[in-house]
């Protein structure tokens, strides 16, 4: 899990120019190959969650497989309890951010 936190960092440190063209990229690749050619790829996706690992109604990181008609199914991992109170925090967090969002017009 640390070195997914610290991923980035180590690109830059690698490419010595950056990384926030780089993984973007190489994620959106994968994802669209894995549809274009229905490979049925296990990737990590936002995907919409209706009972899935406890939440309903809430977009949250999980791995799906990927294929000819985009998500074909959430691949329901086994959890420990300290990573299920982190997607229940993360989940907590895309709740906050979304009660945030102001869709009122902004003044001119």
């Amino acid at each position: 899990m640390q070195r997914t936190r610290d991923g980035g960092a180590e690109i830059v440190k690698l490419l010595q120019t950056g990384s926030a063209f780089y993984a973007p990229a190489a994620s959106a690749v994968q994802m669209a190959e894995s549809i274009l050619r229905d490979k049925k790829r296990l990737l990590p996706c936002c995907a919409y969650l209706n009972g899935e690992y406890g939440f309903k109604e809430i977009y949250l990181g999980v791995p799906c497989i990927l294929g000819a008609k985009g998500i074909e199914k959430i691949v329901d991992v086994a959890l420990s309890a300290d990573e299920k109170a982190a997607l229940a925090n993360s989940a907590e967090e895309v709740r906050k951010g979304i009660a945030d969002l102001s869709l009122e017009p902004v003044a001119k």
